[in-house]
């Protein structure tokens, strides 16, 4: 499992009956969380003095209850800031668990990097604070706003498309057009602009595909994140292995993400990545993430 302990504005307190104690900051939050399937004590005194509690309705979606949130507000991660707030979908904007990738980026190089579902552009300022060009891709013209308002925060720039990400990367093939490090964050389920199902399990092979034709002849990188449960981390590397691995050489490598749990010392599950990098070495280690 790879992990980060470097994020000293996020901690994950305790974690029991479906749900995450969370400091964000300042702030302590609960939120829902499928993973945490056991039923442990409450002993931590944050489930009882918690900022806000985030309660899913049982007709979809959800609220948060008890709220003494501002509206929004700033955590750091190392030398980075990003704009968190409450979401009317529990997420808070940012997933720390990324911070183990986050590590690896910042010493990856420069070049022209592609993110795809880029969401609020957290890899994007890492690979811009890193002197990449990023190119910022995501369907939802509110998640772009805010991408750039946390570039904005950490004095970078990238260049904004509000897209289909599967159309934007047909039409830079069309273009010749090609970069040097690739992420991706696909959803488990969703719909395309023309009402199109996309399924994550059915689709992303096709999509990596696509995506890996626009690396160019000195690639550094290629990183796929993925939340569905179903879909293990070792499925990831043959991706990788086989779209890429190939043509340019380099090492794939795929891993749960996790976080401590701060009452117990244990690591809580968090998706998976796959990362392809030229540098042959293991990607694990000091400085890029760690293995737990």
């Amino acid at each position: 499992m790879w992990t980060d302990d470097g994020f000293k504005d996020y901690e994950l307190l305790d974690a029991t009956s479906g749900e995450r104690l969370e400091r964000w900051g300042e702030a302590v939050l609960i939120r829902p969380d499928p993973q945490v399937i056991w039923h442990e004590p409450r002993r931590h005194k944050g489930w009882k003095t918690a900022d806000a509690v985030y309660t899913r309705s049982s007709s979809g979606g959800g609220s948060w209850s008890a709220n003494k949130l501002p509206a929004s507000w700033t955590v750091s991660w190392r030398d980075l800031a990003f704009k968190v707030k409450p979401t009317g979908f529990k997420h808070t904007g940012l997933f720390p668990e990324q911070a183990s990738n986050w590590s690896v980026l910042r010493g990856s190089g420069a070049g022209k990097v592609l993110n795809l579902f880029a969401y609020t552009g957290a890899a994007t300022v890492v690979c811009a604070k890193a002197g990449a060009k990023v190119t910022h891709v995501d369907a939802a013209k509110g998640m772009v706003t805010w991408a750039k308002e946390n570039c904005a925060l950490n004095g970078v720039e990238a260049r904004f498309i509000v897209d289909d990400c599967a159309a934007f990367v047909e039409r830079e093939l069309r273009r010749g057009n090609r970069y040097d490090g690739i992420l991706m964050d696909p959803p488990s389920y969703g719909r395309g602009p023309n009402g199109q199902m996309w399924k994550l399990e059915d689709n992303l092979y096709g999509f990596v595909k696509k995506a890996a034709g626009l690396l160019s002849d000195d690639a550094r990188f290629f990183f796929i994140n993925a939340y569905t449960t179903g879909l293990a981390p070792s499925v990831l590397t043959i991706l990788l292995e086989t779209l890429i691995v190939p043509r340019l050489g380099g090492r794939a490598e795929a891993d749960e993400l996790g976080l401590r749990i701060g009452s117990t010392g244990l690591f809580l599950p968090c998706g998976a990545t796959g990362r392809w990098q030229r540098d042959a070495a293991p990607i694990g280690g000091c400085g890029r993430g760690t293995k737990s």
